[in-house]
């Protein structure tokens, strides 16, 4: 659940981190290999990162279509291009398209899992051990030794609670000091941003959640759906995984 980027990734000019509702942008090619990937000017692409999976998309060009399978991080931020589609010389202008219904349901997604941290944190004091998210679809692994017999139900009342008072989901970014002085601002058991962040982005659900994040969200609460809390598992040495399900 935690990364943070400037919103510059090599000469790439992350329009996802300023706004997550950027879903189709103009932008000129960098550079551009069938292998190495393509690396645009402006990108809403999500490159993946804190459990979140990259985007899903195409490029626009010259009456031709890319489509765009996945994203990988380097020196640049690469956009790979499905194997046998054609790929934009350097200097192209293109039209870049995100993969509208599969980004917002990660956004959903996403944010219910901050709703469901915060609460976990709130009521259990309960660190995150692990995660991961698909579409409308996640896992979050807690340190948490001690559950109640009625933990899951508790949980997903809890939960659906605090979506049904449409919190506002605010992003901003601050110096790495400054975000250091808001308690508990890490939510992972490992402190996994690395030492030379300067800034730190922060996702606040208003009221209830404040935590480092990389990733993209609604831009409230009631704008999750609803969370069912699948299955609780029991991972041993007191580790939880909760199975959600947003519908």
């Amino acid at each position: 659940m935690v990364t943070t980027e400037t919103h510059h990734h090599g000469h790439t000019h992350r329009l996802d981190l300023a706004d997550s509702t950027v879903r189709e942008w103009d932008a000129t090619v960098l550079a551009a290999d069938p292998e190495q990937g393509i690396v645009l000017d402006r990108s809403a692409f999500y490159p993946g990162g804190g459990g979140q999976p990259p985007d899903e998309g195409v490029l626009l060009w010259g009456g031709v279509r890319t489509r765009i399978a996945g994203t990988r991080t380097g020196d640049e931020l690469y956009l790979i291009p499905v194997e046998g589609d054609p790929v934009p010389p350097v200097g192209t202008a293109v039209r870049g398209a995100l993969d509208d219904e599969r980004r917002t349901q990660l956004m959903r997604t996403h944010s219910g899992l901050h709703v469901l941290t915060g609460v976990v944190f709130r009521d259990f004091g309960a660190l995150v051990t692990g995660g991961n998210m698909e579409p409308l679809t996640a896992r979050m692994d807690f340190d948490l030794p001690e559950v109640p017999p009625d933990f899951k139900d508790r949980i997903a009342e809890s939960v659906n609670a605090e979506i049904a008072a449409d919190r506002p989901i605010e992003v901003r970014t601050l110096p790495r000091e400054e975000a250091f002085a808001i308690p508990d601002i890490i939510r992972t058991a490992t402190n996994l941003l690395p030492p030379d962040i300067e800034e730190v982005r922060i996702v606040d659900i208003v009221g209830l959640d404040t935590q480092a994040d990389g990733g993209t969200h609604v831009a409230s609460t009631s704008m999750v759906g609803r969370v069912e809390v699948v299955k609780m598992e029991n991972k041993g040495r007191g580790f939880r995984r909760l199975r959600i399900r947003i519908v």
